[in-house]
């Protein structure tokens, strides 16, 4: 199993494979803010070891769940809105990974579909 901790260690995640090939980003309101790399897993291969702190914030659609530690403030992983059967889990929370060796793709999540006006 692959651990994942925010930086006080108050919040711990656990899934069973760290895919860094799925690795992306964002330029959604959200995550062009917080900056973070975040790799897929599905949503029910992730396990919540330890999340007393657990905190979830959402916005606009409401669809995208983003979890962050209520104490150090580390988001750590969130349910995506374009599927929600994945989540995005913060690379930089995992020790071991070299954050500079990891390439990415980016996701045009500023212009996603569902804010999209509909065409009368």
């Amino acid at each position: 199993m692959v651990e994942a901790t925010c930086h006080c260690g108050a919040v711990r995640i656990a899934f069973p494979k760290l895919d860094l090939a799925s690795a992306r980003r964002c330029d959604c309101s959200m995550c062009r803010r917080r900056g973070a790399i975040a790799v897929t897993v599905p949503r029910e291969d992730l396990t919540i070891v330890s999340g007393e702190t657990l905190r979830l914030y959402q916005f606009h659609t409401h669809t995208a769940e983003h979890y962050f530690c209520s104490v150090c403030g580390i988001y750590t992983h969130h349910r995506r809105r374009s599927n929600p059967n994945e989540c995005g889990v913060n690379i930089a929370c995992v020790d071991g990974v070299d954050i500079r060796s990891v390439e990415w793709s980016w996701v045009d999540g500023a212009n996603h579909e569902n804010d999209r006006i509909p065409e009368t």
